[in-house]
């Protein structure tokens, strides 16, 4: 596996990366990014144009290469500080046991990688509401946190369709680390992360990937005081058009 930096070590195949609690599709890498790489993709971020920026009622977002027009993107590239190192390095992580598999996790998604990558900023007692990501994407997210640790709440519905409040799994996302989730885990369940300062009761007996942690003796408090945290979502939007290009761009510009 092709590293820039003796920092890092990846595994040999996404079935080392698998979260065991979990159902067999949701991946965790601690360490998928240096923290030279992190600085810079921070610096990409803030540098961005404000027009970048959405400004949501309690968080703000950016939207690579472009929103979402009735569910469709509109055909053009992401930029080269979001391809590389990220989109290539999650390309080449071969899925099941076998290293030399030329099947990634983008391999059945209809453009074999990553097309849209939504950047989210989390303040310390800012998340966001239990959700599905919705039908516009092929049912894999591959999310990369930078700048501290968040705890993602995985909740799913009663028999009656409402939604069961207490969590059915948490994951403990640290920065420059990778999860990945596809397939029931994309479709069936919902996630979400809670409105509050410091998550607390972390332990291996509440956190689905403790044993993939970088070092859970670092929480061996329970708790996390919640920092900034900064969040690049990569997914595969299924219908893409070269409609209205010359229109997307100008409004870029």
């Amino acid at each position: 596996m092709d590293a820039p930096s003796n920092k890092l070590l990846l595994p040999q195949s996404l079935d080392q990366a698998r979260i065991p609690q979990l159902p067999r599709a949701a991946f965790y890498i601690s360490e998928f990014i240096t923290e030279d790489e992190e600085a810079l993709i921070l610096e990409k971020i803030a540098s961005a144009p404000k027009p970048r920026w959405k400004q949501l009622s309690r968080r703000r977002l950016q939207t690579w290469p472009s929103d979402l027009i009735n569910n469709k993107l509109v055909d053009a590239s992401l930029p080269s500080w979001l391809e590389e190192p990220i989109v290539t390095r999650l390309l080449s992580l071969c899925l099941g046991k076998d290293a030399a598999s030329p099947l990634h996790i983008f391999s059945d998604s209809p453009h074999k990688r990553p097309n849209h990558v939504l950047i989210n900023e989390y303040l310390p007692g800012i998340g966001i509401m239990p959700h599905k990501d919705g039908a516009a994407y092929h049912p894999v997210v591959a999310t990369v946190s930078l700048g501290a640790n968040i705890c993602l709440n995985i909740h799913e519905t009663k028999e009656d369709g409402t939604l069961n409040r207490a969590p059915t799994w948490r994951i403990l996302q640290e920065p420059r680390s990778l999860l990945i989730t596809t397939a029931d885990l994309y479709t069936d369940y919902l996630h979400g992360i809670d409105d509050i300062l410091e998550d607390t009761d972390l332990s291996e007996h509440t956190i689905a990937n403790w044993a993939l942690l970088r070092s859970g003796s670092i929480f061996d408090g329970g708790r996390s005081s919640r920092q900034t945290r900064t969040s690049l979502t990569y997914r595969d939007v299924l219908s893409v058009t070269k409609l209205g290009s010359k229109f997307m761009f100008n409004q870029k510009r």
